[in-house]
């Protein structure tokens, strides 16, 4: 079996545009789709697909680790997010084509099933980059809380820490203290709230007086308290809470993820499927975070095909705590891909489907064409015009 052919299908869902990644076989009907969606990169993600595959042309799509291990040294310079990100577009397909070759769901060949559902959360506002985003007051925060329950979810994610620099305001402590009293209050203690920082704080000082004014509403944990690689005061700020902390979005190479773990600063890590090669790397770091008694909670805010994929991740990963997943994010999401997920008492359940278990209509895909992304980062600028982390 030979790869012939590795193309992009662009789908733009309004908050972001989904980068679909199809890779064909020299056998009849059989293809695999991955995703490599990164925010306000489509393009520059599109072009390193098209880069790399030259190098893929003519290989055994069954020998992936090989295939990654091409796609990497074979780059020669070493590959930051965007390259990464293309890396796991055409790992992941390749997951599927080998699924399909032998008649099992991917979660099979990643280890097997260690567990019969997937707990998963989901944003506030869903779909809705402003409401996501942009919900800095306690009472749309309140009402977005009291929707998603509704939905039947038992666990969601907030971002509503304000745009800051060194230091935090004692304004804005006691507002982030309200929102985090108000939203527990309204959902009561059934439900788990995790809270977004997006390395909004530049400084342990900032981040640890924000976590304290949140923790007597006892978040399940704390994201990004500082920016990324900012392991020496992700530590500090580690040391002088209680709330457990998340990070490893913005990683994306596995030598990152060693840094984080000895430090041993946060309870949860999160690489991103989709940006950390895919797959086969994500299980990688997940058994290092293991071996440190860290628990492993996947970024994925993407389209439907990286939600296949962290579902099949989630199935056969014993230090899998939580999925994030996005699938509300458009309504016509299950008409450009349908699949496996079906979401149960706030618990995806198990695919049994070969492959990711989808099937892609590329006519629907066209029908949502590449349309640049709002730059809702330009908000990120304080009062005194200092641009600061979104």
């Amino acid at each position: 079996m030979k790869i012939t052919a590795i193309t992009t299908r662009i789908v733009n869902a309004e908050m972001r545009n989904w980068v679909f990644v199809k890779v064909e076989t020299d056998q009849p009907g059989l293809f695999g789709w991955g995703e490599a969606t990164l925010e306000w990169k489509t393009r520059a993600v599109a072009g390193a697909v098209e880069d790399l595959s030259p190098l893929m042309i003519g290989h055994d799509p069954r020998d992936i680790e090989q295939a990654v291990r091409v796609m990497k040294k074979h780059s020669f310079w070493r590959l930051g997010v965007i390259g990464m990100s293309a890396i796991s577009g055409i790992e992941m397909a390749l997951w599927d084509i080998v699924g399909k070759d032998f008649g099992v769901p991917v979660w099979r060949l990643l280890g097997g099933k260690v567990r019969d559902k997937v707990l998963v959360y989901t944003h506030l506002g869903l779909g809705d980059m402003r409401a996501v985003y942009e919900t800095l007051e306690e009472a749309p925060l309140v009402e977005r809380a009291s929707e998603v329950v509704e939905m039947g979810y038992r666990a969601f994610k907030a971002v509503f820490i304000p745009y800051t620099n060194y230091h935090a305001p004692l304004a804005e402590i006691d507002k982030v203290a309200r929102m985090m009293e108000a939203m527990r209050k309204a959902t009561g203690n059934s439900v788990e709230i995790m809270v977004d920082f997006h390395g909004r704080p530049a400084s342990a000082a900032a981040s640890i007086a924000y976590i304290e004014a949140l923790a007597p509403g006892r978040p399940m944990f704390v994201e990004e308290p500082v920016p990324p690689g900012e392991t020496a005061a992700l530590k500090t700020v580690a040391q002088s809470v209680t709330v457990p902390l998340a990070t490893g979005e913005r990683l994306v190479d596995r030598s990152e993820f060693v840094d984080l773990l000895n430090a041993r600063a946060v309870a949860i890590i999160q690489p991103d499927i989709c940006h950390c090669g895919g797959l086969g790397e994500a299980k990688k770091i997940a058994a290092m975070a293991e071996a440190f008694s860290v628990g492993v909670a996947p970024h994925n805010p993407l389209g439907p095909i990286a939600g296949a994929a962290a579902l099949h991740f989630a199935v056969s990963t014993p230090s899998h705590v939580i999925q994030e997943e996005m699938v509300g994010a458009v309504p016509w999401y299950f008409d450009v891909v349908q699949g496996p997920i079906r979401r149960i008492d706030g618990y995806w359940q198990v695919p049994e489907a070969p492959g990711l278990g989808i099937e892609v209509d590329e006519k629907e895909c066209a029908r949502h064409p590449f349309a640049p992304e709002v730059l809702h980062t330009r908000n990120a600028v304080l009062e005194d015009g200092t641009v600061v982390d979104w």
